[in-house]
């Protein structure tokens, strides 16, 4: 083929690929300025329990970095009570001072923190201060499209617990609070698997009929609650969030697990059916492990794949994204993919989201799934961190893109800057958009 690369420019024509591909991330904790902002830069009302974290500070103080720190600054010297009284940018100069100035920013959580604020103009030796003074100039929606703009990212998908009554509440009083066209949103329905007796009693006290025994009539008002919430909220897709214990069938006889399996078989998975929607596991988190940490306490654990085999076989009218957070599980998902046509594996998860476990996992991926799987989400938290997440992240899945290329120069295969383009825009944005409708 005349329009062949030669071996020595598959790598650049990949990094150009990789830059220019707009992303869709399928999985984030932001949300669009009407969900409220606690940041007092932006000028306008501040709002305590706003839902949009944005500028150095909330950086500064992620649940990463604040775990991070008490490994070099114990509770024995600043207990856990004492931290969580400062102010933000108090926590803010601690984090700077213990784990940027008194040591290198090696961690990958540190060195995020850094990309962003270069990728922001900022210089990133100076002080917190500074850039404090630079978000104070920035109204909250410009600075989303600047993010956006330098982070290549064309839609930021929510994630929308409507079980929180802060996030439920904004919902009921402005039926626009979803409206902002940036971004897509996401039925979170936790309680609902996961402590049903909690979940049924809230949904009686929203006027649903939902008792905590289960019976014919609880099914049909829990399986109206999702539809009047999929309908206010427009939601892509429904998700939970599931232990490492997470078993189906449920194991046992514990009532809760056999309620939650309950509502999955006969509530969850037909309205997604119904729906036409993915039903989103992230499997694997332990919560709480050390609760002074608050956010930053909780860990991960290897999971059970059989139970997903089982839920993709016994549902094959039903499409499943899944994630796992443990790297134990990375194969056997990998592998029982290649057994499920309704399963698509996403994203390296939370502790996943380090350079050499990305570059593993996607390697693995490609090798077992081609390209039929969605190498990255961002799970941002703070919305700046959109920079730094899909910078780090294009470059590995480059890089591991660009290896595979080279494996199928060297086999005789033509490799052209248009499959490479047509690769790229799989991964990061169609794989995601053609699951949602098939």
């Amino acid at each position: 083929m005349s329009d062949a690369l030669q071996a020595s420019a598959i790598f650049a024509a990949v990094e150009r690929a990789m830059r220019g591909q707009p992303i869709i991330d399928m999985h984030t904790h932001l949300y669009p300025p009407t969900f409220g902002t606690p940041d007092p830069n932006t000028g306008g009302k501040i709002d305590a329990s706003g839902m949009l974290l944005w500028g150095s500070d909330e950086l500064l103080t992620y649940h990463y970095l604040v775990a991070e720190v008490y490994r070099v600054v114990p509770a024995s010297r600043l207990p856990y009570a004492e931290f969580w009284k400062m102010s933000k940018p108090q926590q803010a100069d601690h984090i700077w001072k213990h784990l940027f100035q008194e040591r290198s920013p090696i961690s990958e959580a540190c060195r995020g923190v850094l990309t962003t604020i270069q990728k922001l103009g900022l210089d990133p030796t100076d002080t917190p201060e500074s850039w404090r003074n630079h978000f104070a100039q920035q109204d909250a929606s410009a600075h989303i499209d600047t993010v956006m703009r330098i982070a290549n990212v064309t839609s930021i998908t929510m994630t929308n617990a409507v079980f929180d009554d802060n996030e439920r509440n904004r919902w009921l009083a402005n039926k626009n609070v979803g409206s902002d066209p940036r971004f897509t949103a996401v039925l979170r329905i936790d309680p609902i698997l996961r402590d049903y007796p909690m979940a049924a009693k809230k949904m009686s006290e929203w006027g649903y009929n939902v008792q905590p025994e289960i019976g014919q009539p609880s099914i049909e008002e829990a399986r109206r609650f999702l539809r009047d919430w999929l309908d206010r909220t427009q939601g892509i897709y429904v998700a939970v969030s599931l232990p490492p214990e997470f078993r189906y069938p449920a194991e046992g006889s514990d009532p809760v697990a056999g309620a939650g399996q309950t509502m999955l078989d006969q509530v969850v998975l037909p309205v997604c059916a119904e729906r036409g929607l993915p039903f989103a596991m992230m499997i694997g988190s332990r919560l709480k492990v050390n609760p002074e940490l608050r956010d930053g306490g909780d860990a991960e654990a290897k999971a059970d794949i059989v139970s997903l085999q089982n839920l993709c076989r016994q549902f094959p009218k039903n499409k499943f994204f899944v994630t796992m957070l443990a790297r134990e599980n990375q194969h056997e998902l990998a592998v029982t993919a290649r057994k499920f046509g309704n399963l698509m594996v996403f994203g390296c998860w939370w502790f996943l989201n380090n350079p050499s476990l990305i570059d593993e996992i996607t390697r693995m991926r490609m090798e077992l799934l081609g390209t039929s799987f969605i190498p990255q989400h961002s799970d941002a938290r703070v919305l700046d961190q959109l920079i730094y997440k899909w910078e780090h992240s294009r470059q590995l899945i480059g890089k591991v893109l660009a290896d595979k290329y080279a494996d199928l120069h060297s086999a005789g295969w033509p490799i052209t800057t248009k499959a490479i383009e047509r690769d790229v825009k799989l991964l990061v944005h169609d794989n995601f958009i053609n699951f949602l409708k098939i």
